[in-house]
């Protein structure tokens, strides 16, 4: 009896995501989780995820700039074009397979680290009206620190909505590929097509 009938006939794998890709990925994981966790209590511990976040989003920006094939925005930023046809080749019998980030996946990534960095500068303002923080002294630190409070906790509530999408994304793009790309962005390998697409 053949045990190994339901793989996929292609077993090649290759690297795709470079190790920095993955601490990134698995350290913002953390920092929000310990950020959202601490909104109420720990101040401390909460600025200090915020700005790791910061400097983590920097980070991947810069490497999404000069970064390794795959970790590239020139890899994976599709547009709405790309985006819509990518969506709709998942209603169909054979949806696009992409080496790196599906478009769909690219375009969540751009709209979470916009968010974060909003999350994160509604954060400091909000400091900076106490005085605290880099933001403190300049112009944001005479805005109503309610007013700011209240946006940084909404932004943070959305983040964590996307962050709920994205992972149900991957789910979702995990079965239709027959590839596990939570364990993908662990060990950096994920399948080759036999004819990639990108």
């Amino acid at each position: 009896m053949n045990t190994h009938s339901a793989q996929p006939a292609n077993n090649r794998t290759l690297t795709v995501w470079d190790p920095l890709v993955r601490i990134f990925h698995w350290s913002l994981v953390i920092c929000f989780v310990i950020a959202f966790a601490t909104e109420d209590d720990w101040l401390y511990l909460h600025s200090f995820a915020g700005y790791t976040i910061v400097g983590l989003l920097l980070f991947r920006i810069c490497w999404g700039l000069i970064g390794t094939r795959y970790a590239r925005f020139s890899s994976f930023v599709a547009g709405p074009t790309g985006v819509k046809r990518y969506l709709k080749s998942l209603f169909s019998r054979h949806p696009e397979h992409h080496i790196g980030h599906n478009p769909a996946g690219g375009a969540m990534i751009l709209l979470m680290m916009l968010l974060l960095l909003a999350v994160s500068f509604s954060g400091m303002a909000t400091l900076a009206t106490e005085g605290l923080g880099p933001l403190a002294g300049t112009f944001v630190a005479g805005w109503s620190e309610d007013w700011l409070e209240e946006i940084h906790e909404a932004l943070a509530n959305l983040m964590l909505l996307m962050v709920v999408v994205h992972v149900a994304g991957v789910v979702v793009s995990s079965l239709l590929h027959h590839e596990n790309l939570i364990r993908a962005m662990i060990d950096g390998r994920k399948r080759q097509p036999k004819e990639p697409q990108s």
